[in-house]
């Protein structure tokens, strides 16, 4: 396992500094280690105070993890002053740290100030010659480069000028920017860029701190630079993604999103096998439509198609019972995974869903069990969308959603050479199956 220490400052509201930076480390699957350099009463609102470490104490700490343990990548958050910036280097050159990443941290997401003016010259003179990487945001590359930073050409022009003062590697941050968020790198001959679409969330709480402490992470991995970027690239926009909605002002990033949905594999299947069998005991074949039914079930923050589970094959009629032609697995139906990823968007719980026949019968039956109910009319349908395949149920998805809060059932009566259907909606696959059962009773008892 490998080793990367971050150097940095203690935020006790937990979404920045050595606590995002562990957490980072941590499901990126390395060893973190820590050296505080200043504690903070900080939360998402604002940074309170600020109690700087004894020099010797900080020392202390590094000798002691280093010596012992040793390190693979160092990574350098809030340094607040001069004299801690000055020992930190200091210290950087005496371990001989190549992996040495610099997040010149300098405002706080709230706007208070992190690191001291006379620092910032220190950090430019003796901490950044020594970095394999700097990462610096707008303002902070403006502050480095000494004019503003606010777009493509200037963000050339500092990484140029970053570089200069002896880094191996500079990263501009472009999130302060309008619109699509670009990231730069520069390695001295060529420039790579990283653009992603904004996320509109808020809750960006030490986006940066989590950002360097994965390049940190995957480079003393052995990975390049340049895979380096793009992996905690890909590992932020998930972050930033499910970011969490905690306090009163910005609220944290969420580096546990990407560990939450990859361990969850194994239960989605079986929760889907054991749905499917409680389905097939209780005879639920005349509930299935014409083009057949599906059940599937998405993993805890799901992105994409291959995140969902599904019954490739759909699940079929066989009498008055059901029959799928294999096992659900990942991927395994588009139609399925875009209505679910369309509710995920609106509500993360809600991450199963089952289609049914449509009849009248059927919705007076959902009306009658006091479930909540939206519709969308495929008429309505945009062109554009139904030139696109598998647009047009995550289109209807959402606009049945436009009407409120996540229902137990959306469903349309079909268009040309589309079938009417009903969509039975829960948090998990055994939510939908009682929902469906509640449904085939009353049918039964209204018949």
């Amino acid at each position: 396992m490998k080793r990367i220490l971050t150097i940095a400052g203690s935020d006790s509201g937990g979404g920045a500094g050595i606590q995002t930076d562990l957490k980072t480390i941590t499901v990126l699957g390395g060893y973190g280690m820590s050296v505080i350099t200043a504690l903070t009463a900080q939360n998402t609102v604002g940074v309170q105070a600020i109690l700087e470490l004894p020099l010797d104490f900080i020392e202390k700490q590094i000798d002691s993890v280093i010596e012992d343990i040793g390190v693979d990548a160092v990574k350098t958050g809030m340094l607040s002053s001069s004299p801690i910036v000055s020992l930190v280097a200091s210290k950087i050159k005496q371990y001989r740290i190549k992996r040495l990443i610099v997040d010149p941290v300098m405002v706080a997401k709230s706007g208070d100030s992190l690191l001291k003016e006379e620092a910032q010259r220190t950090l430019r003179e003796l901490l950044i010659p020594l970095a394999f990487v700097v990462t610096p945001n707008l303002p902070e590359a403006s502050a480095l480069a000494g004019f503003e930073v606010n777009n493509l050409k200037t963000m050339k022009e500092a990484a140029r000028h970053i570089y200069n003062l002896g880094a191996r590697n500079v990263l501009i941050k472009g999130g302060h920017m309008e619109g699509e968020i670009l990231d730069l790198l520069f390695d001295g001959n060529t420039f790579y860029e990283y653009p992603t679409p904004r996320i509109p969330t808020k809750n960006t709480h030490g986006t940066g701190c989590a950002f360097a402490s994965a390049i940190a992470t995957e480079l003393a991995k052995g990975n390049t630079v340049q895979k380096a970027v793009k992996r905690a690239k890909s590992f932020m926009t998930t972050a930033i993604k499910f970011s969490l909605n905690l306090g009163k002002g910005h609220g944290p990033t969420n580096p546990y999103a990407i560990i939450a949905r990859e361990k969850e594999r194994f239960q989605v299947l079986e929760d889907l096998k054991a749905a499917l069998e409680k389905l097939q005991k209780n005879k639920i074949g005349n509930l299935v439509p014409e083009v057949h039914s599906n059940l599937g079930y998405a993993l805890p923050f799901a992105e994409k198609f291959e995140d969902v589970a599904a019954f490739p094959g759909r699940i079929t009629r066989l009498n008055d019972s059901i029959a799928t032609v294999k096992a659900p697995e990942f991927g395994g139906s588009q139609h399925v995974a875009s209505i679910i990823l369309a509710l995920m968007k609106h509500d993360l719980e809600y991450r199963s869903v089952m289609n049914i026949r449509f009849s009248e019968d059927v919705i007076r039956v959902c009306k009658q069990s006091g479930f909540t109910i939206r519709n969308f009319n495929r008429a309505d349908e945009p062109g554009e969308v139904k030139e696109h395949e598998g647009s047009s149920l995550e289109w209807g998805t959402e606009q049945a959603l436009k009407k409120g809060d996540v229902p137990d059932v959306i469903y349309d009566r079909g268009d040309v050479g589309k079938e009417p259907m009903v969509r039975v909606i829960g948090k998990n696959p055994d939510e939908v199956v009682r929902k469906v059962l509640k449904i085939k009773k009353g049918m039964v008892d209204g018949s």
